[in-house]
């Protein structure tokens, strides 16, 4: 049987601040991943502002390709394919990396495959754990989606679990700025909350009666907002720490019970998380502890690729380029993209 040869993807990322690119060998093995992140630009606004992100990636897009292709030692020449995040995201943002995508690929003569953005978060295990293969279940938790999935082979998933309103990173955001810590809210919740009491405040754990993998965080957000009106117009003092630590552990519960119930009903012997909440300290702890009692192996990828990044996008295309997916040059920003769509 002849050797198959070594696949390289140069992989393109701007779905919503991060402007990425990367060179993955194999889908497993990162040559480069480059990152230029918009964090400081947005803090001043409190938040992602749409039209400065899409400018900051047509300033930056070219330079990050360059130093990407540089990093691995490769060139153009070498690249066996060209892809891209189409969707879901920003459209803007989506905008610029997907026309770059299309310029290089008709100009270097290489296919274009465009890829669904938490598809790459759900390949960044793929990365960090050399011996994962599907079928698995992985829940994906970050700014803009909070999905259960079961991943039944490469390119192919099933939605089993999904956000009725808010995704967990977004209420992280708002519950953030709320209690005076501003933005990224993910990260600074996390470290704050390592002082506070999560047994302090008592927020409810929203469930959907029809769903019961459906997640629901708008009632936490809520709950928070009012718990802190309440303090004020009585007259009370409220502890920062205490608040973020209790908002956190009531949103991690529903995460992770949600998971194990899937687990359970599914007989998964291996479960994943990934995207930017997965990178949150109390989350891996919390999973890891219901894992081990359920007798079930925990995969989660370092918090480089749980944020958004490239690498991620150059894994999950390694996969849909072996199946054969292509797209044309009619390939457009896809900004409500739903997972499973081609």
């Amino acid at each position: 049987m002849e050797e198959r040869k070594d696949v390289l993807i140069l992989a393109i990322e701007s779905s919503c601040d991060e402007t990425a690119a990367a060179v993955v060998k194999n889908g497993r093995e990162v040559l480069s991943n480059i990152i230029f992140s918009q964090i400081g630009l947005h803090t001043l606004y409190g938040g992602v502002v749409p039209e400065i992100a899409s400018r900051k990636h047509i300033e930056k897009i070219n330079q990050v390709i360059l130093t990407a292709l540089s990093e691995a030692g490769v060139t153009l020449k070498e690249i066996d394919a060209i892809s891209v995040t189409y969707g879901p995201g920003l459209v803007g943002a989506l905008l610029v990396g997907v026309a770059e995508a299309k310029a290089i690929a008709y100009a270097a003569h290489k296919p274009l495959i465009g890829v669904h953005h938490i598809e790459g978060h759900i390949a960044a295990n793929y990365i960090a754990h050399q011996e994962l293969e599907p079928p698995f279940l992985c829940l994906v938790v970050s700014g803009g989606h909070t999905h259960l999935v079961q991943a039944e082979d490469y390119g192919r998933f099933r939605i089993i679990g999904r956000t009725r309103d808010d995704a967990a990173g977004e209420a992280f955001d708002k519950v953030a700025r709320a209690i005076g810590l501003g933005y990224p809210g993910g990260p600074k919740i996390d470290k704050v909350s390592k002082e506070g009491d999560p047994e302090a405040v008592s927020f409810p754990r929203a469930h959907v009666g029809d769903s019961p993998y459906d997640f629901s965080f708008s009632g936490v957000k809520s709950a928070v907002l009012n718990y802190i009106n309440g303090c004020q117009m009585k007259g009370e003092s409220w502890k920062q720490a205490d608040v973020a630590a209790s908002f956190q552990k009531a949103v991690i519960d529903v995460l992770v019970e949600n998971a194990m119930r899937a687990v359970r009903e599914y007989k998964a012997d291996k479960f994943a998380i990934a995207g930017g909440v997965a990178a949150n300290s109390a989350l891996r702890s919390a999973m890891k502890e219901a894992c081990e009692e359920q007798g079930v192996t925990l995969y989660f990828p370092p918090p480089v690729y749980c944020t958004d990044n490239a690498a991620m996008i150059g894994a999950a295309a390694y996969y849909e380029y072996l199946n054969g997916t292509r797209h044309g040059w009619d390939l457009n920003a896809v900004p409500n993209l739903k997972l499973g769509e081609r």
